[in-house]
């Protein structure tokens, strides 16, 4: 995974200047043809998964209220599960994205949103949508590349302490809403002296609030709500099951987007005097997507569709699918990698890479896929041009 500047062979040699800013105006084009086609459809989807994910849990947390059956229990706890995991990726970060805010519903909008999760929606903004969706991939301003707990690529110096970061990462997927409220808390550069002591301290306040409020819902009133009907034990249990499931499902959909082989890194450097154009093609070559069912896409937010998020994060999700052959083809046409696999291959794929960075750069070489570099395609053929064959 070295950045791709250091690269032996650049992936990207053969795009021109003019070619770089021709795929973005491509790009920007695609987007405006979403924005203006925005409408009641769409509209009607987000509000249709808001009010099926609400019956959901509604209805799970009735069903456990009688978990003293071995039925009852286990379809309370899936469906509670299920609720969670829509609640987190198809609404909350999407709608905290402001996907959804040109609806001009105070109810669905990303000022007013706060969602079921351990890290307060102003600070997991500032984190998610201002710094990562800017820095995508850019060793040294991206945090979310491993978290600042990872080696995620050969140019980071090898210390022994990675030698156990498949450990913690499995025990961060574990506790991955906890571990994103200490990540939007930026809990490193408060010990390493670079945060206010007052700004931490009132961000510490909001993110301890917001964790006793989530723990007081699951492991206390409803507990206490189940100990009419004799429940309460096997309750707290679904709960627990629940966000347990939950975690581990974000954090393996959000590895597959961002650390299979064949993501590209970039160096500090490489984003001085970064263009429009050059901005949509780190996007494109720093992403990786999952294929799958509806059912699947919808469950990971459509991030599934990690690329088209990444090209166009402000669009609604459900147009993701939409436009993803388009945007395949605008990668084929100018020669670039689309990236894509399935959840077992890309789940697989990143876990290697944690694990082979772990080990020093000599040992890790060893254990790099060999698998054959796709061929680039040196002859950019734009849309002008097809237009004109046509």
């Amino acid at each position: 995974m070295t950045a791709l500047q250091k690269k032996d062979v650049n992936p990207i040699e053969h795009l021109t200047r003019e070619d770089i800013e021709a795929l973005g105006e491509e790009l920007d084009a695609l987007r405006q043809e979403v924005v203006d086609s925005r409408g009641a459809a769409d509209a009607a989807y987000i509000r249709r998964v808001i009010d099926v994910q609400r019956k959901l849990e509604m209805g799970s947390r009735f069903v456990l209220l009688a978990s003293r059956n071995n039925v009852a229990f286990a379809l309370g706890t899936i469906g509670l599960t299920v609720s969670k995991i829509l609640e987190n990726m198809e609404i909350g970060h999407n709608v905290m994205h402001g996907q959804w805010d040109w609806m001009r519903d105070p109810k669905i909008h990303s000022t007013t949103w706060e969602w079921d999760n351990a890290s307060p929606a102003d600070l997991w903004k500032h984190s998610h949508n201002e710094l990562h969706h800017t820095y995508t991939n850019v060793l040294g301003r991206d945090n979310d590349l491993g978290y600042g707990i990872m080696r995620v690529d050969e140019d980071q110096r090898w210390h022994p302490v990675y030698l156990g970061q498949p450990v913690w990462n499995f025990v961060n997927a574990c506790f991955f809403e906890y571990g994103i409220a200490a990540y939007d808390l930026e809990l490193g550069k408060y010990f390493a002296g670079r945060k206010d002591k007052d700004v931490f301290k009132r961000d510490a306040t909001k993110v301890v609030n917001k964790i006793r409020g989530q723990v007081t819902k699951d492991y206390v009133l409803h507990p206490l709500l189940a100990t009419v009907t004799g429940s309460a034990r096997r309750t707290l249990a679904a709960n627990y099951l629940a966000n347990l499931a939950r975690n581990l499902w974000t954090h393996s959909v959000i590895m597959c987007g961002h650390f299979p082989e064949g993501v590209e890194t970039f160096t500090r450097t490489s984003i001085a005097g970064e263009t429009r154009g050059d901005w949509y093609l780190r996007q494109m070559i720093g992403s990786a997507n999952i294929s799958g069912s509806k059912a699947m896409h919808i469950a990971t937010g459509n991030l599934s569709f990690q690329i088209e998020h990444h090209l166009f994060p402000d669009l609604p999700s459900n147009r993701y699918q939409q436009i993803a052959p388009r945007v395949q083809d605008i990668c084929e046409r100018y020669g670039l990698q689309y990236t894509s696999g399935s959840l077992p291959r890309q789940v697989g794929s990143a876990w290697m890479k944690v694990i082979r960075l772990s080990l020093p750069n000599k040992y890790a070489e060893r254990l790099r896929p060999r698998r054959a570099p796709k061929p680039l395609v040196r002859k950019v053929v734009r849309r002008e041009r097809l237009a004109e064959a046509a």
